[in-house]
């Protein structure tokens, strides 16, 4: 069964898309260091009575999400296997969602609610490309009824709160804005995370599987990672919308693939490829029996450009049916969240010159042994 055909409760929480899906297998830079499993702090008593301004709207969220926030913690059997604390959230009245390299490999968690309460979680289903996981609850307490995914694109500058246990300390908040979009992740499968939001949302080690919200308690991300005090980073609302469907039902979930390394277009490799503009992304390699072999065409040598080698030859796609491609983030974007395993997909590239359009028929992203 596919997540369009996934039947949620009444709050409709897991919507499943209307389209197909998919991500991109490309090769590229990683944006921040590799996420690891966070093992920071405990977490401390809960603060019944803490006073809060009654007439701020962030206040108003609080009150509103928290009780759906929970700490995850997994304990850890050996050194080859670490435990692991961090964040998550309740969707669906039943299902909780977090970050796959909170659970890693483990079949359960142990849950803290607001209220102190334990459950232990069964680890439904993981995706290391995405690194979302979705636990389930089967005596899920009182006060939890769910958070939503944003079903609006989000806005930079677009004020957002992190809810989530950072180094331990429980049921926290903190605040900010959107500060980017469409930006790329590293994972441990050498895939990239696309489409995660940037955020100045101060995050920390615990805050990992918690919801980013916006002022309207909807989820606009799931806290990936902090890069430092003023940067964190999230899973988009839409890919994650996309993904724990499946997860709820399947267990798994399935990334389309291309199989190509691509590089963006600049000046040079404009200048060297007799380009009008430095847009879209170069073509650089295939990888053999993939689905772009035969179809796309890599960079077949390189020539000298104001003493740096460029590479020459290769397709630049700069569209995807009527989506143009100025970069490599929207690429991986754009086959995430609008496209799927087994689909045709038109791909228009720059190929000697001229522009042309060809068709590529996407697959399941090939396993990975994961480190």
């Amino acid at each position: 069964m596919t997540p369009d055909q996934t039947s949620f409760s009444r709050r409709k929480l897991l919507r499943a898309s209307a389209g197909t899906v998919a991500a991109l297998g490309i090769g590229g830079s990683a944006a921040v260091g590799t996420a690891r499993a966070d093992t920071s702090g405990s977490r401390g008593a809960i603060q019944e009575e803490t006073p809060i301004e009654p007439d701020s709207p962030y206040a108003d969220v609080y009150e509103g999400t928290i009780d759906d926030v929970v700490l995850v913690n997994v304990f850890g059997t050996d050194e080859g296997s670490p435990g692991g604390l961090g964040s998550g959230f309740v969707v669906d009245e039943e299902y909780v969602v977090t970050n796959h390299h909170v659970v890693r490999d483990s079949p359960e968690a142990e849950l803290q609610f607001r209220d102190e309460q334990w459950r232990t979680a069964t680890v439904d289903g993981t995706d290391s490309h995405s690194d979302l996981a979705v636990l389930s609850v089967d005596d899920m307490p009182d006060g939890p009824d769910g958070l939503s995914f944003a079903d609006d694109e989000p806005v930079i500058g677009q004020e957002v709160l992190a809810l989530g246990n950072p180094l331990g300390l429980d049921a926290s908040i903190s605040q900010g804005i959107i500060s980017g979009v469409d930006r790329s992740l590293p994972s441990p499968t050498g895939f990239s995370i696309p489409a995660a939001i940037q955020t100045d949302a101060p995050v920390n080690p615990g805050n990992s599987g918690g919801p980013l919200v916006n002022l309207e308690g909807d989820v606009v991300g799931v806290v990936f990672a902090g890069a430092g005090q003023t940067i964190g980073f999230a899973i988009s609302a839409a890919l994650a919308d996309r993904v724990v469907p499946a997860l709820v039902e399947d267990g798994a979930y399935e990334h389309p693939y291309m199989g190509v390394t691509v590089q963006p277009v600049g000046p040079l490799i404009a200048e060297a490829n007799d380009l009008e503009d430095p847009r879209g992304v170069l073509v650089t390699d295939i990888v053999p029996d993939s689905p772009a072999e035969g179809v796309l065409q890599p960079v077949d040598g390189g020539t000298t450009v104001d003493g740096d080698i460029v590479p020459v030859g290769g397709d630049v796609i700069v569209a995807i049916g009527d989506r143009e491609i100025p970069n490599q983030e929207r690429l991986s974007s754009t086959l995430a969240l609008e496209t799927s395993p087994g689909e045709t997909v038109p791909i228009e590239v720059i190929r000697d010159g001229e522009r042309q359009t060809v068709e590529l028929t996407l697959e399941p992203r090939p396993d990975v042994d994961m480190p």
